[in-house]
């Protein structure tokens, strides 16, 4: 009998341990610049409370998936190609959390050049990208079984003539308000950002043209990303060219930049990417091209603005980044570096440490957390 209860003392034991590892374990899903015959998307489970990954599985099959999202559910991944057109396309994948297999449900044309960006909603009821060589946003119907339904394009005009990266439209990143009432197009090529309002109705979601229909920043600015506070204020652009992140007061559809802060002081207009702690005390702004790095921020909880504390130097062209849902690790694509890095956030200073704890992957470009 005392050997039988030390042996179910035992599985006890081993049952508790592995929901411990698995309650501290989340999929990081890696897009990448690769060809069709090579992994271009590789899957790691990642610890959130030791930064360390092991490898599970890759696919192949789809050539430059440089940027993914993952559906809030978790059981659907959706990756453009950035390749150009006619063969620049959205994959729909179903992903099994349980093998660790995508299995593609379909594809869909862009009928724009570069798709670079893709943002779902969070009923997974839309797709829309941003194509950067196309000047254009596409729109997707997402059916029940998560497959994609033909793209509407919305392409765009304007630009800086005699402008090397400006004379034409290239937009960079789509995502919506903190409610999803409203959808923003980042336009790197015009210094704009469009506006759309998110209608819902029995059919699914549609976009109507927002008032006003954009918004406009200084020339020269070259907007490339946002991201939002966690209280739903403030929004936080990096442009590429300016190297400057704007804080935008955002009210009722409505964004209005109230301060520039410089973020790339070298002035190389290779700013990349940007994120926020999970408790909104700090921001963090990549950039590339000459001393590559993380430009850090403390953020005023009473009025957003941005103070500079710190730079963080990286591998080489760091690109897309994430940060860990718990604000313990920031994880860094360094594309010709081929590594993702591994920082721990000093949750006091909101500095960074290099863990050594390098994750390798070929030209990594996008980072992408769900739950296991």
């Amino acid at each position: 009998m005392s050997n039988l209860k030390y042996f179910l003392a035992g599985v006890l034991i081993m049952a508790i341990t592995s929901c411990m590892q698995k309650d501290s374990e989340l999929f990081l899903f890696v897009g990448s610049y690769a060809d069709a015959t090579d992994p271009g998307i590789n899957l790691f489970r990642f610890d959130v409370e030791k930064g360390t990954a092991v490898p599970v599985k890759s696919l192949s099959g789809i050539q430059d998936p440089s940027y993914l999202t993952v559906s809030r559910d978790g059981k659907f991944v959706y990756s453009v190609s950035e390749t150009t057109v006619p063969d620049a396309k959205v994959c729909a994948y179903s992903f099994d959390k349980h093998t660790g297999t995508l299995s593609l449900l379909n594809e869909q044309k862009t009928d724009g050049s570069a798709p670079c960006y893709i943002w779902v909603d969070s009923k997974r009821r839309m797709a829309v990208t941003a194509n950067y060589n196309g000047g254009s946003i596409s729109v997707f119907s997402i059916s029940a079984d998560g497959a994609l339904l033909p793209a509407e394009v919305y392409a765009y005009e304007g630009g800086r003539p005699g402008s090397e990266r400006q004379a034409v439209p290239h937009l960079h990143c789509v995502y919506a308000s903190p409610d999803e009432n409203y959808l923003y197009a980042n336009d790197l090529g015009t210094d704009r950002i469009y506006k759309y309002e998110i209608i819902a109705s029995d059919k699914g979601l549609s976009l109507r043209e927002g008032t006003p229909a954009s918004f406009s920043l200084p020339a020269g600015e070259g907007p490339r990303h946002t991201v939002f506070h966690p209280n739903g204020k403030w929004a936080y652009l990096i442009s590429e060219f300016s190297g400057r992140v704007a804080l935008m007061y955002y009210d009722k559809g409505n964004l209005t930049p109230v301060r520039f802060v410089e973020a790339d002081t070298l002035h190389v207009s290779g700013s990349a990417d940007i994120h926020i702690t999970p408790d909104g005390r700090f921001l963090y702004a990549s950039n590339r091209l000459k001393g590559d790095g993380i430009a850090i921020f403390s953020i005023d909880l009473e009025n957003g603005q941005l103070t500079k504390i710190g730079y963080q130097l990286t591998g080489i062209h760091p690109r897309n980044f994430v940060i860990t849902p718990n604000g313990k690790f920031l994880l860094c694509a360094c594309r010709d570096s081929h590594i993702v890095q591994v920082y721990e956030i000093d949750k006091q200073s909101g500095l960074l440490k290099d863990t050594g704890k390098d994750i390798r992957v070929s030209k990594p470009v996008c980072l992408k957390f769900t739950d296991m």
